[in-house]
């Protein structure tokens, strides 16, 4: 029986948020990649992505993920971009039951519009564009990796975290 919960998508769906709330509710640990790959390195990501390249960065994602994966217990906030390493994917699909969040492009780009610095993906001169090339290009990594897929665009917190554990009850391979 799987007794995490990985939350992937795109930056700016609620990950973070949603991953907080739904671990609280149901009494796990929560996990964020990103800030575990920040603690590893002594690095903020963007820091990572500008001196180290995004290379370097899947690479801790990588290794990072194998660390949590085995995990129990826990409900893990991912990075957008794990689903680009399939080995990212197979390693968290052994513990976790893996919920995609998703939302339009235009409820992205005003949800990360005030921290472009912290996104270094989005540090272009059009962030539209760039939000709906990357969102083409991941959509099928992402569909491929959900076992659950919520759009969080017109729900708030609390609204996805109930979604997300109704669904939940109804898929046996999952123990709370």
């Amino acid at each position: 029986m799987k007794t995490n919960i990985a939350l992937i998508g795109f930056m700016g769906t609620g990950k973070t948020a949603v991953g907080k709330a739904l671990a609280e509710k149901l009494g796990k640990k929560f996990i964020e990649l990103d800030s575990l790959i920040e603690q590893k390195t002594g690095k903020a990501i963007p820091e990572i992505f500008k001196q180290d390249g995004e290379i370097v960065f899947r690479e801790l994602e990588i290794e990072v993920t194998k660390e949590v994966a085995e995990g129990k217990n826990q409900v893990i906030a991912c990075g957008g971009g794990v689903v680009l390493n399939k080995i990212n994917i197979d390693r968290l699909r052994k513990e976790s039951l893996i919920v995609y969040l998703t939302a339009s492009p235009k409820i992205i780009l005003k949800r990360t519009s005030n921290d472009a610095e912290e996104r270094p993906l989005l540090k272009v001169a059009n962030p539209a564009l760039t939000i709906q090339g990357l969102l083409k290009f991941r959509k099928p990594f992402y569909e491929r990796a959900a076992d659950i897929k919520i759009n969080t665009s017109k729900l708030g917190v609390d609204a996805v975290v109930e979604q997300i554990i109704e669904k939940l009850q109804e898929d046996e391979s999952f123990n709370f």
